[in-house]
């Protein structure tokens, strides 16, 4: 599927998506939102959030660079779900933020993802996705390997000298997600849809 994850990493596009601080609460559905694929992302907190937005302005190509570093958890929930989809991100975000650890330097491929490791933020994806059983795409039905693309689309050679670059003084980061976001998507920038911080 080409929709609206593909094109970094494991699926996540290269669309403008707003820093997740300017990110604004949206109460209610936009008209023009209808027929428009929703992308579910969890927000890492400002101290992470800043590092890996400098390490994607440092290795990314800069047509190209044109999203905040983030995570994302689906890419293409049916835009119809969008009210009940609000509901359950507010209902989740309810709870302490989830804990997580930056373990490993990713090789995409042609790009280079920080691996993250979240068996709390996992426990949230399930259930979303067991809310949404039977509307998942086929690229969002398996469990995701938790990552933030830090450089995507360069050539194999390029992405294997940063990968042994950050690998010579890498340490895991520990830190807790701080929310959920929601996303919609119109075959160009992501518009957001609504923000809720843990409540930790």
């Amino acid at each position: 599927m080409s929709g609206p994850g593909a094109g970094e990493g494991e699926g996540a596009g290269e669309r403008s998506l707003p820093l997740p601080s300017s990110a604004p609460d949206v109460s209610t559905p936009s008209a023009t939102a209808m027929s428009a694929p929703l992308i579910v992302t969890a927000e890492l907190p400002g101290p992470i959030q800043a590092w890996a937005d400098r390490l994607r302005r440092e290795h990314f190509p800069p047509e190209r660079n044109q999203l905040a570093a983030h995570v994302t958890l689906f890419h293409a929930l049916p835009w119809h779900v969008e009210a009940e989809a609000r509901a359950l991100l507010a209902e989740l975000v309810r709870t302490q933020p989830p804990k997580a650890r930056i373990v490993r330097i990713m090789d995409l491929g042609r790009g280079t993802a920080l691996g993250i490791e979240s068996a709390a933020m996992l426990d949230l994806r399930h259930a979303i996705a067991d809310r949404f059983h039977g509307l998942l795409t086929a690229q969002d039905q398996p469990v995701p390997r938790l990552h933030v693309t830090i450089q995507n689309k360069v050539a194999v050679a390029e992405a294997r000298d940063l990968q042994a670059t950050l690998a010579g003084d890498f340490a895991p980061r520990d830190f807790a997600f701080a929310g959920l976001a929601l996303h919609h998507y119109r075959g160009g920038p992501w518009e957001p849809a609504g923000r809720w911080s843990f409540r930790g």
